[in-house]
């Protein structure tokens, strides 16, 4: 008889991918714990970010895990250039709870900004960009809780389907989404501080707002690393130039893009400046401090 040849490696490598993609397509038809669809009673605001309770306005992506956590001392650590050369790194792993935002990494840059993070809070836009990193972003350390955002329509598309399917292949990951309900709050709350209706003012909210927002509901104290305050990018002088995001040197200036996006009323745009003026009111209401640049 003669000897039957084994199959090339090639072969072995594309069987081996379907089968994993069956096993995930499977996997999240059988996942019908998982419900994400828009509500239609208007949510209530109360009258403290204390008092809107984590537990059951962000929802699991899989099991039966609840956001039940609790910080008495917390740094969010933006992904701001001041970061660079601040060799803060060894601090803010001391810390408590850490928290970070989208795909701001850490490998590279943990001398200034750390290694460690127990949450991360992620804009629907910028899901693709940390799922597609999970040795960075999902199984790096196995305490960080991702906590993802986004209007109900995008989520419903999309954005939930990636969440699941990678959760399968991490079974370990903890991800939760912001309710319908919660992401009308957000918005409620920006109308509230800031008397402005979000879609008229065409207005985007940015990480930044659900962050903080987010910091407060799960922190008793919250030190900010890297956000300026609201007047810092129209003083006089103006401040030299920075990237906006201390992974990207190459990128838009920090300021300019502020600047733009405050004044601009053409299209849709993030309201950097008017936030941190709400984030300034809600300092001593929270006890929030700033660092890096340092807040008056």
């Amino acid at each position: 008889m003669k000897n039957r040849k084994s199959p090339p490696a090639v072969v072995l490598v594309v069987l081996f991918a379907v089968v994993m993609l069956l096993i995930i397509y499977n996997s999240n038809g059988r996942n019908e714990a998982f419900r994400y669809s828009a509500s239609q009673a208007k949510p209530q605001l109360p009258s403290s970010l204390k008092k809107w309770g984590v537990k059951s306005e962000y929802l699991p992506v899989s099991g039966n895990k609840t956001l039940d956590h609790h910080c008495n001392q917390c740094v969010l650590i933006t992904s701001s250039s001041h970061l660079l050369g601040s060799k803060l790194g060894k601090t803010i792993d001391q810390s408590e709870c850490t928290i970070r935002m989208n795909d701001a990494p850490t490998t590279g840059y943990s001398e200034d900004v750390g290694n460690k993070t127990t949450f991360r809070v992620v804009a629907h836009s910028s899901a693709f960009r940390v799922l597609k990193r999970p040795q960075e972003f999902v199984n790096k350390t196995l305490e960080t809780v991702l906590i993802f955002w986004g209007p109900p329509v995008k989520m419903q598309k999309s954005v939930i389907k990636i969440i699941e399917r990678v959760s399968v292949g991490f079974p370990n990951m903890t991800a939760f989404v912001a309710s319908p309900k919660r992401m009308k709050q957000f918005d409620d709350l920006f109308r509230k501080e800031t008397g402005k209706d979000r879609l008229t003012s065409r207005s985007w909210l940015s990480t930044g707002w659900f962050t903080m927002v987010i910091a407060v509901e799960l922190c008793d104290r919250l030190h900010v690393y890297g956000m300026v305050p609201p007047s810092y990018c129209t003083k006089k002088p103006p401040p030299h130039r920075l990237p906006y995001h201390y992974y990207e040197p190459k990128g838009p200036d920090e300021c300019t893009t502020y600047i733009h996006n405050e004044r601009s009323h053409k299209g849709n745009h993030h309201r950097f400046i008017t936030e941190k003026r709400v984030f300034a009111r809600w300092a001593n209401l929270y006890n929030i401090t700033f660092s890096h640049p340092e807040w008056d």
